[in-house]
């Protein structure tokens, strides 16, 4: 038996707009329909950033802090923070997340020293607030952050996710093109895609140890 010694078989934006057609029973006949399969499949990505923890688009990035400013503007790719730690001298120290009205209810939002608190505010534009505001410029904020899958732009670009995700990302354009297209196997496809996004979602997970420790501080014996 002689094997490929291959692993790099990946599909281009094209591709899995031919496969999506043919899953309709369709073939791709005009401009206007890749167009529309290409917007169909950009659609289909932001639904993913709702759907969970996709665990190939978080990235860690470090924002460098100014003395007596509590705000710091994060890329516009950022949909959410997940961690956040102050380090100074090589030594890392948690943030706490509060709620927006945490946050407001701050008594003294100018006070000064080493930040142990944020909210994100999810504006276009999110921004980190910190509190207490930084005492010094040689601390450094690291943080966790969830990001934008990249988006579907030409049609020879390969997309922004592992391999696992293939047959999920096929199946879920195929139903959003079924909608449009072919309204007869909207049922078929719908389940075969959230078919293939339980199985992906279950597989892309974090692996680490959970466990679950009982608080008794309310526990009283009559």
């Amino acid at each position: 038996m002689t094997l490929s010694n291959s692993t790099d078989f990946e599909l281009d934006v094209a591709d899995y707009i031919e496969e999506a057609f043919e899953r309709c029973g369709l073939e791709v006949r005009t401009g206007y329909d890749l167009k529309s399969a290409k917007r169909s499949l950009n659609l289909l990505l932001a639904d993913w950033a709702n759907r969970g923890l996709n665990q190939w688009t978080i990235k860690q990035r470090t924002v460098a802090m100014v003395s007596g400013d509590g705000e710091y503007d994060l890329g516009t790719d950022v949909i959410d923070v997940l961690s956040v730690v102050v380090r100074r001298d090589g030594t890392d120290f948690q943030l706490e997340r509060l709620s927006r009205d945490e946050f407001l209810n701050i008594p003294v939002k100018t006070t000064t020293g080493r930040p142990n608190q944020y909210f994100l505010d999810r504006q276009l534009t999110p921004n980190l607030k910190i509190w207490p505001v930084p005492e010094n410029i040689t601390d450094v904020i690291v943080l966790d952050a969830l990001t934008r899958i990249q988006d579907a732009d030409v049609y020879t670009n390969t997309l922004d996710l592992p391999f696992r995700f293939y047959p999920c990302l096929a199946a879920g354009l195929a139903y959003y093109l079924s909608l449009k297209r072919a309204p007869n196997r909207v049922q078929l496809l719908k389940a075969v895609y959230e078919e293939e996004f339980d199985r992906a979602a279950t597989e892309d997970r974090d692996r680490s140890s959970f466990n679950v420790v009982p608080d008794f501080q309310y526990f009283r014996v009559s």
